[in-house]
C-alpha cells in the first residue's frame, strides 16, 4: 500500500531495504500486531457489532504508527469480515454474517428471521427496459427486447447489505409491478400467479461493484463484492427470470447443503 501524503516512512517501517523511489510502505509486523489487538477487542466485546471506530488518524496515533501501516491492519480485518467500511463514514465493527443458501427460494427474509436478524427491503425502481446483452443471453431473448426490471435494496438490522436487479419475461407475471415488492417475490409468484419453479442455475463470483450497486450499499465504486447470479425456469423448462444479487462481501456466508 502506498500513500504520497504520508511522507517518509519511520525508521524501521519499511520492513527492510525499500526500493528507490517506491515510497513509504507498511510495517507488516506492526500491522499484524494492530490486527490482532483490534480482533481481541472485538472478541472481548470492547468493540461491539455496528460500533464506529475512531478515525484513521486517531487510531494511528493511539497505536503509535502511520496510517499506511494502520490501513494494512484494517484491510486484513475487512477481508476477514471483522470490520467493514462505508464510503466517507469510516470503519465499523461487522455484525455476524448471514448464513445464506442461494439454492433456496425466498431465502433472504426467512434466513434473516431464523438467525435473529431483522430484514427490510426498499424498492429502488421498476420499469420495462431494453434487455441488456447479458440478460438476453441468460433468458434466451434478443438484446434490446422489452424486459421487466425491478431493483431492490435489502438490509439487515437497518444496514444495507444487498442490492438486487431482477429481470423478468414481461408476459410471465402480468401486473407484478402493482404488487407490494418489499417482501418475498417467490411468495407473490406462488400465491397470486399459481407459479412454481422448475429448474434453477446459480453462479457465485467476486466482482468490483458498479456505481449503481456500490452507492446504496455505502461503498466506493469498484469495491469488492460478491455477485450471486440466478436463473429460473418454469416447469415446462422456459427461462422466466434472472437475478443479479450484489452483496457486501463481509455480510454473507454462503452455505449449500447437498
Amino acid at each position: 500500500m502506498t500513500e504520497a501524503s504520508e511522507g517518509p516512512a519511520r525508521p524501521g517501517e519499511d520492513g527492510g531495504a525499500a526500493l528507490a523511489g517506491a515510497g513509504p510502505v507498511a510495517d507488516l509486523r506492526t500491522s499484524f500486531r494492530i490486527r490482532d489487538e483490534i480482533d481481541r477487542r472485538i472478541d472481548a466485546r470492547t468493540l461491539k457489532a455496528g460500533e464506529r471506530l475512531l478515525s484513521e488518524r486517531e487510531l494511528a496515533e493511539s497505536f503509535g504508527t502511520t496510517r499506511i501501516t494502520l490501513r494494512e491492519a484494517l484491510g486484513m480485518l475487512e477481508s476477514e469480515g471483522r470490520l467493514y467500511r462505508e464510503d466517507r463514514r469510516g470503519w465499523f465493527v461487522a455484525p455476524p454474517r448471514l448464513v445464506y443458501d442461494p439454492t433456496e427460494r425466498g431465502t433472504f427474509e426467512r434466513a434473516a428471521r431464523a438467525q435473529g436478524r431483522t430484514p427490510s427491503t426498499l424498492v429502488v425502481d421498476h420499469a420495462v427496459v431494453p434487455s441488456p446483452s447479458r440478460v438476453a443471453v441468460l433468458l434466451g431473448t434478443k438484446p434490446g427486447a422489452p424486459i421487466l426490471r425491478i431493483r431492490r435494496l435489502r438490509s439487515l438490522d437497518a444496514r444495507a447489505v444487498l442490492y438486487v436487479e431482477h429481470y423478468l419475461q414481461p408476459d410471465a407475471f402480468p401486473g407484478l409491478d402493482r404488487h407490494d415488492l418489499t417482501g418475498s417475490m417467490t411468495v407473490i409468484y406462488e400465491r397470486d400467479y399459481g407459479f412454481t419453479y422448475g429448474g434453477m442455475v446459480f453462479e457465485i463470483t467476486t466482482v468490483g461493484l458498479h456505481a449503481e450497486a456500490a452507492e446504496p450499499l455505502r461503498m466506493a465504486a469498484g469495491s469488492p463484492g460478491l455477485l450471486v447470479t440466478r436463473t429460473h425456469d418454469d416447469p415446462a423448462g422456459r427461462r422466466v427470470d434472472c437475478d443479479f444479487e450484489y452483496w457486501r462481501h463481509d455480510a454473507i456466508l454462503v452455505r449449500v447443503a447437498v
